[in-house]
């Protein structure tokens, strides 16, 4: 049995309407990220890592061999956060990634995701990819494919 759809009002008990749809909207997709990363912080979080935690290891291994600097990994964060080096700390004192200064610029530190960080991204690989699928699930791919475009145009409009 299908499940009934809520509006975003009866979602969260709103009795007024929106002040606009452009409110609505904001908030509907301020909601819909807050349940996404719920659903993904419950898969990753028994692995002893965050989200974010998770994020920096996949650009990690995006990299391969080179390593990426510090401040590449904070630009390519999907979430930016002000405490990179705190992630990494974290990270490195569960032996996920290696960090070393770099000799040809000592002001710049490379990072590289270690084999226990590889191991720990192929067991969440398949959880991960499911999840994402089943939330998007409800959805075809040209409706897909205007909700990413739609996205864009905001991100682009935001600067």
């Amino acid at each position: 049995m299908a499940q009934k759809r809520l509006s975003l009002r009866e979602e969260i008990r709103q009795n007024k309407p929106f002040e606009s749809p452009a409110q609505e909207a904001i908030l509907a997709l301020s909601r819909t990220t807050d349940l996404l990363q719920r659903r993904f912080a419950q898969l990753v979080e028994p692995h002893g890592v965050s989200l974010q935690q998770y994020n920096v290891l996949r650009i990690l291994r995006g990299a391969g061999q080179q390593g990426t600097p510090t401040l590449e990994i904070a630009d390519r964060m999907i979430q930016k956060t002000p405490g990179i080096t705190r992630l990494l700390d974290k990270l490195e004192a569960k032996h996920l990634v290696r960090r070393k200064r770099c000799p040809e610029d000592r002001r710049q530190v490379l990072c590289w995701i270690t084999e226990a960080g590889l191991r720990l991204l192929a067991d969440l690989d398949k959880p991960m990819g499911d999840s994402g699928a089943q939330a998007m699930e409800s959805l075809t791919t040209s409706e897909l494919r205007v909700l990413i475009a739609g996205l864009e145009r905001v991100r682009g409009g935001l600067g």
